[in-house]
């Protein structure tokens, strides 16, 4: 039996979402442009790292019990919100920086380990994540579907999330466009910082509808 069309289907799925702005778009264009490529780069790493996770408990029927337990569920819902509203606030405090390739002060490179971190554990925390897996792997994807072939499904959505944030790296890096936005990362920074709020505070509210 042929699964492409149920691959193409999870395929155009997963595309319309990971190219939506969110928490792994805003974290991986502002180290890209604040850092550099290389930093970019790691916390493409990391947030391919972490769909691997939300891969690995939709296979084993985790996420199931994750929407099933509400207090499962509100307790990732809470700490992803704070971890982005954490983020958030260190962003939108940027300062200014100075022509590109001069040494500024302010300006710290973080450890690949930094890096990597980040964009793991902004994709691990990502509740949303969890419910576009959720739904991807209990009504996009047959339940008569192989083990197999339904891991199959998961190396593509982690290499191809990969790729996409290393691809997005690399455009907003490229020296004609680097050049240009360096001298405005800092409003990046920003720009990126108030996003990340704006979505922390966004699930705080659904968090506090659900307690309440």
């Amino acid at each position: 039996m042929s699964y492409w069309g149920e691959f193409l289907t999870i395929a155009l799925v997963h595309l319309l979402a990971v190219a939506s702005p969110g928490p792994d778009f805003a974290v991986v264009s502002r180290y890209a442009l604040s850092f550099g490529r290389k930093a970019g780069y790691w916390v493409s790493l990391g947030i391919a790292v972490g769909i691997i996770i939300h891969v690995t408990y939709s296979l084993v029927g985790v996420a199931v019990i994750i929407h099933q337990h509400e207090w499962v569920y509100l307790s990732l819902l809470m700490l992803g919100a704070l971890y982005l509203g954490y983020i958030g606030l260190t962003a939108i405090g940027a300062k200014p920086r100075g022509k590109v390739g001069e040494d500024t002060p302010e300006v710290t490179l973080p450890r690949r380990r930094k890096a990597f971190t980040v964009g793991f554990l902004t994709n691990g925390l990502n509740v949303k994540a969890t419910l576009f897996f959720l739904t991807l792997f209990t009504t996009v994807i047959s339940p008569t579907t192989p083990f197999i072939a339904k891991l199959g499904y998961g190396i593509y959505l982690t290499i191809a999330t990969g790729l996409w944030f290393v691809f997005l790296t690399w455009l907003l890096t490229q020296p004609r466009v680097f050049k240009k936005l360096w001298p405005y990362s800092h409003w990046v920074d920003r720009l990126m910082g108030a996003i990340l709020i704006l979505l922390s505070l966004s699930l705080l509210w659904e968090w506090l509808q659900l307690v309440l």
